[in-house]
């Protein structure tokens, strides 16, 4: 509301100011017109002097016909005044009246320019117009300059009230657009707010009743959201129950089938092709267990409320320097080098450095452990991988960046959601949900996670906690 009302202000500023230039431009060619014809008339008067006055050698006698020219044209300004081509001042007429030492303003470029060809004209500050055109002789040469002066404070006079009627309408229209706007938010914009709202809410899977007791058509789309809400949360709730329902009915016989794998991997010492038809089926079991687990834990958190998952306050350095003892192993087999910083501020009285969060120690390692393999995983060998940790006022950063494939920038926000996997991530096994179930797990202790990455540069994830 309040970006429409400066949005609608600040267009009819830029509206006035313009139509004020306009004005401004307009009306000043109106009088540029109006004094070249009084020039062109005063010009034809000049020449007139000049036709019947020359001596008998054909030449003009300039002191009679400029004594003459001022007689015929003195009533023509303010004042009026003709130079030669020198620019010199040959004779001066104020208010009807030949003057013959005066010395007025004299603007030399007006001069200049009117010598030239063109005519030339300057206002001052006191709205006083000085206005100068060529006279030509008659060998067309420009050997004189006629200069009149005129007031035009009558025009700004006029433009000033022609700026008041404009400014005083353009104060009523605002004042006129202000009251429609609230009214326009009364009844349309806090409608709007609230099936805006309530769609947010649905992306975040938090449905609840979406009512507007109008008869109109934002009435309609609120009874069709609150329809599709209802509907929306049956279908994930009974979505996430047949998941958790086949998983928990799968984890039996999938661990008979590891079971029997491993035994048939042991046995075969002879058939090379047997066992390796048996270890990959022992590594297949050993990822659907994987997926299982995984489903089960998604399924956990479907159904678990804030106060289930026993946060606790724990110390952030310790835990991550915990997970990356666990996971240096697998990166050892890779030759990758897993560095760790932690975070820096005022020592205790053990000249540790302390950093807590209200989380769940072993789901938010499981959080960390799993990022850290993602960072493993898709890394070449010989690369290194970086765990660092931040603390802010109120938050803690803990960034892992790897020098892995990447993740191509259309594909960062979908990385996240569950069973969805990047196009570039065949060059190792995983089942789409490692992501979504960090993400699930940082949220429920109210942080969350951010992404950049690069095509063949690596993948920076940040996890954000609030920090107690």
């Amino acid at each position: 509301m309040l970006n429409y009302l400066f949005f609608s202000v600040l267009s009819f500023g830029i509206i006035i100011f313009a139509v004020n230039k306009a004005i401004d431009y307009y009306s000043f060619i109106t009088i540029e017109k109006q004094m070249m014809e009084k020039a062109d008339l005063s010009e034809l008067s000049f020449r007139e002097v000049l036709a019947e006055h020359r001596s008998s050698s054909g030449e003009p006698q300039t002191k009679e016909i400029v004594r003459l020219a001022l007689e015929k044209l003195k009533a023509s300004g303010k004042e009026v005044r003709i130079y030669d081509s020198t620019k010199q001042l040959l004779g001066l007429a104020v208010d009807g009246i030949i003057i013959n030492d005066g010395k007025p303003l004299i603007f030399e470029k007006n001069i200049e320019k009117a010598l030239s060809g063109s005519y030339a004209y300057t206002v001052t500050e006191n709205h006083q117009l000085y206005f100068a055109t060529p006279i030509q002789n008659q060998y067309y040469e420009n050997a004189y300059v006629y200069e009149f002066v005129d007031d035009i404070s009558y025009f700004y006079a006029i433009m000033d009230q022609i700026r008041y009627i404009l400014f005083a309408g353009a104060g009523g229209f605002i004042v006129l657009i202000t009251l429609a706007s609230l009214w326009i938010a009364r009844n349309t914009t806090k409608p709007i707010k609230l099936l805006l709202g309530a769609v947010q809410s649905f992306s975040r899977q938090e449905f609840r009743t979406v009512h507007l007791n109008r008869k109109d058509e934002l009435g309609m789309l609120a009874d069709g959201l609150d329809s599709m809400g209802r509907q929306l949360h049956d279908y994930i709730q009974y979505q996430k129950q047949f998941v958790s329902n086949v998983s928990h009915e799968l984890k039996t016989p999938l661990a008979a089938i590891r079971g029997f794998s491993q035994y048939l991997v042991e046995g075969e010492n002879e058939n090379k092709e047997l066992q390796k038809i048996y270890g990959h089926l022992l590594q297949e079991s050993d990822r659907l267990t994987r997926l299982i687990n995984e489903l089960l834990l998604l399924s956990r958190f479907d159904k678990a409320g804030s106060n289930e998952l026993e946060a606790r306050k724990t110390e952030m350095n310790e835990l991550i320097q915990q997970v990356v003892m666990n996971m240096e192993a697998k990166a050892k087999d890779k030759g990758i080098k897993i560095m760790v910083s932690k975070a820096q501020g005022e020592p205790d009285d053990e000249g540790t450095t302390k950093v807590y969060a209200n989380i769940n120690p072993m789901l938010m390692s499981h959080a960390i452990a799993n990022l850290v393999d993602n960072a493993i995983k898709y890394s070449g060998n010989h690369s290194q991988i970086n765990v660092e940790m931040e603390q802010m006022p109120s938050e803690i950063v803990i960034r892992i960046r790897d020098q892995g494939i990447g993740i191509a920038s259309d594909e960062l926000e979908r990385v996240q959601e569950r069973f969805y996997r990047a196009k570039n991530a065949s060059t190792a096994n995983g089942s789409g949900l490692g992501l979504s179930i960090c993400k699930e797990i940082v949220e429920r202790f109210n942080g969350y996670i951010d992404m950049e990455s690069r095509i063949g540069e690596g993948t920076t994830v940040t996890i954000v906690l609030p920090r107690v």
